[in-house]
Order: C-alpha cells, then sequence, then structure tokens
C-alpha cells in the first residue's frame, strides 16, 4: 500500500531576485521519517488556489512554522512595525485550509506559525511582542548560535489532563523547544487550551468539535522528531490519523441490494 500523502502550505521567499515557494525541511523529513507519510508542497497564492482540489488529493495537513506572520488585519487589528514581518500568500493560502480540512474531518496537526494560523482561521487573536508584557517570559530563539542549540529542549508546558494531546504524550509536564515572540491572545471558540507554559502562555490547543485529528502547538516537534520521545509521539500520532483516513477513502461505498421483483 502506498503512503498517504499530506499538504504543507508553502512559504514565499526570494532568492537570487526570484520568487519561491518554499517550506523547511525539518518539516518535510519529519513528515516522512516520523509520521510515515509523503508530502505535497502547497503552493502560496494570494488567489486562485481550489482548495477542495488540494484536499481531495491529500490526507492530511500539516501547517509549519514560519519567519512571517499572520497580518494582524485578518483578526481585526491594525499592523505595526512589531508585528511583521508579513506573506500574504501564505495567509491566503493556509488559513482556507485549515477551515476546509476542519469541515472535511481531514487530520491536521498545525505548528508554530501553524498554531496561530489555526487560531486566527478559526476567530481568534493573537498578541505579538509577548517578551515585554508583564510576567512573561522571552520565549525567542537565542542569537548567533548553531541550529541544534536554537532549538534545544529546554522549557516546560504543562499538558492538560483528559486533553487530546495529554493521550498521546501524557498529562503533566513536558519539555519542549517553543521559540516564538507572538502567541494566542484571545483563543477561538472552537478551541480548547491544551497545554501552556509556566508564565501562562498557551502552548497547544485542539479544535473541539473536530471529527478527526485536529491539534495545534507552539512549540517544535518536528525538529527532535526522531530521537526525542514526545516528538516522536505527537508525530506518530498524527501519522496514524492521516492513514486511518486514507484508509477509511478508500472503502467502496456499499452498493443497495437491488429488490426483486414480486
Amino acid at each position: 500500500m502506498s503512503r498517504p500523502i499530506i499538504a504543507i502550505p508553502a512559504d514565499i521567499r526570494e532568492f537570487d531576485g526570484a520568487t519561491w515557494h518554499a517550506v523547511q525541511q525539518q518539516y518535510v523529513r519529519a513528515a516522512v521519517k516520523a509520521s510515515g507519510l509523503m508530502a505535497l508542497i502547497v503552493p502560496a497564492m494570494e488567489d486562485d488556489n481550489d482548495i477542495d482540489a488540494i484536499l481531495d488529493r491529500v490526507d492530511g495537513l500539516l501547517v509549519s512554522g514560519s519567519a512571517t506572520n499572520v497580518h494582524p488585519s485578518l483578526y481585526g487589528k491594525q499592523a505595526d512595525e512589531n508585528d511583521g514581518p508579513f506573506d500574504p500568500a501564505r495567509d491566503a493560502t493556509s488559513l482556507p485550509l485549515i477551515r476546509r480540512a476542519i469541515e472535511r474531518a481531514i487530520p491536521m496537526l498545525a505548528i508554530c506559525r501553524g498554531i496561530q494560523e489555526l487560531n486566527v482561521a478559526l476567530g481568534g487573536t493573537l498578541a505579538s511582542e509577548i517578551q515585554e508584557q508583564p510576567g512573561i517570559w522571552d520565549h525567542r530563539k537565542p542569537q548567533n548560535v548553531d541550529r541544534d542549540t536554537m532549538y534545544s529542549i529546554r522549557q516546560s508546558v504543562f499538558v492538560k489532563e483528559g486533553s487530546c494531546i495529554a493521550s498521546v504524550v501524557g498529562p503533566g509536564e513536558v519539555l519542549v523547544n517553543s521559540l516564538h515572540r507572538q502567541a494566542i491572545a484571545d483563543t477561538a471558540p472552537r478551541l480548547q487550551v491544551e497545554a501552556i507554559a509556566e508564565d501562562g502562555t498557551i502552548e497547544a490547543v485542539s479544535v473541539i468539535d473536530a471529527k478527526a485529528f485536529a491539534v495545534g502547538v507552539q512549540w517544535h516537534p518536528e525538529y527532535w522528531a526522531e530521537t526525542d520521545s514526545p516528538s516522536r509521539k505527537l508525530f506518530v500520532a498524527f501519522g496514524d490519523a492521516v492513514r486511518d483516513y486514507a484508509a477509511a477513502k478508500e472503502q467502496p461505498l456499499a452498493v443497495p441490494r437491488r429488490q426483486s421483483a414480486v
């Protein structure tokens, strides 16, 4: 049986004067190596993406992190210099994919920017430069270090008992690698908070009424998905949900038995 395929929305990047649709290797590798899936990169388009046509051809959605932020106009605020950089094409691609994947019960895992997109897509808001707020830690990535050090597992989050993520990694304290300067402010009505940092920052959510796996985390399980147990468990759970969805799609529809003439 061939591996199920997931969609990963791309970012817009500029290299050597050309525009590229790009996804970081760490997300693709985690999907392939830890989840046992294959990945399809979806071009970031401000219009012309046929969302249902994309989702018709995949079995799951992985919404990755990014160096850019969701544009504040999408959650009812004006942008200022602290809110960027932005990627309108990524916004226009990811948010409709998230909404429609939930509607169609397609499994979804949203990471970093992804959890923020999930919150905005369902009606929530975001806070910028959270380290400037009283009592909030500095969650930003360290500067001038190698990537392994940057993504080192060093922060505690507390997973709520009985939550979706607790069923995967267990309840209570879990060590993660959370790197961000924005976070969820007002939680979308359809989201349940699943994990928080010691300073109260929301670090994980799930979709309350979802009919399939639909989880967002603020940390980066993809980076250590092959070696760190909680990270791997999260990607394995996502992969299992995607395989279940793919298997259900392949089941032939029952054909009603023809009634014999009386």
